[in-house]
């Protein structure tokens, strides 16, 4: 098991083009760890909150009995990707990549590699 620091710090090291990564409470907005740099992590992981709820009202309304594996907004320089932990409800993992530096596919497996070793 890995603690917060350590997976958040895990994110940033071992994915390429990871600039920075939060583990982030989706009731308050508030960071419980963070690292690297690049994104202000404390405006992201507030507005970031606001994202996750959105989705999950329009779920809701949608009557869709179903999980977020993740969501992943696209920009034209970076890649952001909000996943929310499915072990600990109301925590997500918030990764910033810089799109011409990674790979969008191997960063998403390690991220969930991370969340299931990650210990809360």
């Amino acid at each position: 098991m890995a603690s917060i620091s350590q997976s958040v710090e895990e994110i940033v090291s071992s994915i390429d083009g990871a600039m920075c990564s939060a583990l982030v409470d989706s009731s308050s907005g508030m960071m419980l760890g963070q690292a690297g740099f690049g994104v202000d992590l404390e405006i992201a992981a507030a507005g970031n909150t606001e994202v996750v709820r959105a989705k999950l009202k329009t779920m809701r309304a949608l009557g869709l009995n179903d999980v977020i594996e993740d969501i992943l907004i696209t920009l034209g320089k970076h890649y952001h990707i909000i996943r929310p932990l499915l072990k600990h409800e109301g925590l997500f993992l918030y990764v910033v990549l810089d799109k011409q530096k990674s790979n969008l596919a191997l960063a998403r497996r390690k991220i969930a590699d991370v969340e299931a070793v990650l210990s809360v």
